[in-house]
């Protein structure tokens, strides 16, 4: 069982939107006991009937018993749900056979709650790695999960482990001049990384699309949106990105990508993810900076990816970043140890308005005072350009902190 202590809310934090409902989705929480502390630490997403959906998943070698069952769920489900259970506390990851049957028992108490099958329940799990999931608590209040109704905001706190803040984003947008919302929540803090991160995001649309739109959409998102940012580097076995749409607005079911009605809407999408992803990044564990890495010239956009994301998790770098320093050449540093196509001799760095290097050299007119003051703000840009092609692409990440090494030095304790 973990504590569930609160860490101080981080600097960079923003407030949690005015979420509204959205049509074809109920949402409650419940306290399983995971936590010491008096907290809510489960959630379920119910869906009045079924709901298209997708998702992308972590790539750890490892991964968890929720992402296999999720994976293998959502193909035998023709991609749709009846609800979605998460629980916070314990990950459920790296515990064999018996974790599996946990999980699957937890999906049976809720679907047995609903009156559906489990294999129509999907799950998530977030927490300590290696311990496995006591789901007689899950079973204990299956029940009140299906009463009632959770705001968004409560959902948000209910499925957190170290966040500080409570993450959500919404937008509306329309399809054929009928308005669909678009609502989601997003948790994480700590062992962040592409592909994915410690984090989970659920989002939910009442627009009508089928589940291989729905597919595509974050598909296509997740590059530019959870797969852009890092906070220490490291990738968890449980990250989950799902969006569900209910199809409970109105307007006129979506079926092919190609539809231009869907243009406005799929922006908006990206828009809800790349706010969730951003707010991960504001909560990095002890982080007191928020930056964004531009990096452009080169000669492809997952080189210019590979790089960005050198700069964004050197430690060397980060530090720097803590400690208010434009220390140019360690960006630098960061940029050649990448193995990536560059041009020494046109390589550029710039922080904000202010060039550090250009072609090659230190900029003329180089100001170390306006650097510094410059460095002091808590929202930095780093843009590089490595002089080989056209490419570019960006990453968002934060500063490492004294208080990042004793929050993960005390997680178990």
């Amino acid at each position: 069982m973990s504590s569930g202590a609160p860490l101080p809310v981080s600097p960079l934090a923003v407030p949690f939107p005015a979420l509204p409902k959205v049509a074809g989705v109920r949402l409650q929480t419940a306290r399983a006991g995971f936590y010491a502390a008096a907290r809510d630490d489960l959630l379920l997403m119910r869906f009045e009937g079924e709901a298209a959906c997708a998702g992308v998943f972590t790539r750890h070698g490892v991964g968890s018993a929720p992402v296999d069952w999720c994976k293998a769920r959502l193909p035998q489900g023709h991609g749709r749900a009846r609800a979605m259970l998460i629980n916070a506390g314990c990950a459920n990851s790296f515990t064999g056979e018996p974790g599996a049957a946990a999980a699957a028992r937890s999906a049976a108490a809720v679907g047995a709650a609903l009156g559906c099958p489990a294999e129509e329940v999907l799950l998530a799990s977030t927490g300590v790695i290696g311990v496995l999931l006591d789901d007689a608590r899950i079973a204990a209040r299956a029940g009140d999960l299906v009463q009632g109704e959770a705001d968004w905001e409560q959902a948000a706190r209910a499925i957190s482990t170290t966040d500080t803040f409570p993450k959500g984003a919404g937008a509306t947008s329309e399809i054929g001049g009928v308005p669909v919302r678009i609502c989601g929540i997003a948790k994480g803090s700590g062992m962040i990384a592409p592909n994915m991160a410690t984090m989970l995001a659920f989002v939910v649309t009442d627009a009508a699309l089928s589940p291989g739109v729905l597919k595509s959409l974050v598909r296509r998102a997740a590059p530019r949106t959870f797969n852009a940012v890092t906070v220490d580097g490291d990738r968890s076995t449980n990250d989950t990105l799902l969006v569900f749409a209910t199809g409970a607005s109105g307007a006129a079911p979506i079926s092919r990508l190609s539809d231009p009605r869907l243009i406005p809407f799929a922006a908006a999408l990206e828009g809800v993810l790349l706010d969730l992803a951003l707010q991960l990044v504001r909560d990095g564990e002890g982080a007191t900076k928020f930056v964004k890495i531009s990096v452009e010239g080169a000669r492809s956009e997952a080189s210019a990816r590979r790089i960005a994301r050198s700069i964004a998790e050197s430690p060397l770098v980060k530090t720097a970043f803590a400690g208010e320093d434009a220390n140019w050449g360690r960006i630098v540093m960061a940029v050649g140890k990448a193995d990536e196509p560059v041009d020494r001799t046109r390589l550029c760095v710039r922080f904000g308005p202010l060039w550090a290097a250009r072609d090659g050299k230190v900029a003329s007119g180089y100001d170390e005072a306006a650097m510094s003051a410059y460095m002091k703000r808590q929202e930095l840009e780093v843009a590089v350009d490595v002089g080989v092609g056209e490419a570019r692409a960006d990453i968002w990440t934060c500063d490492l902190t004294k208080q990042y090494v004793a929050i993960n030095g005390d997680y178990r304790s």
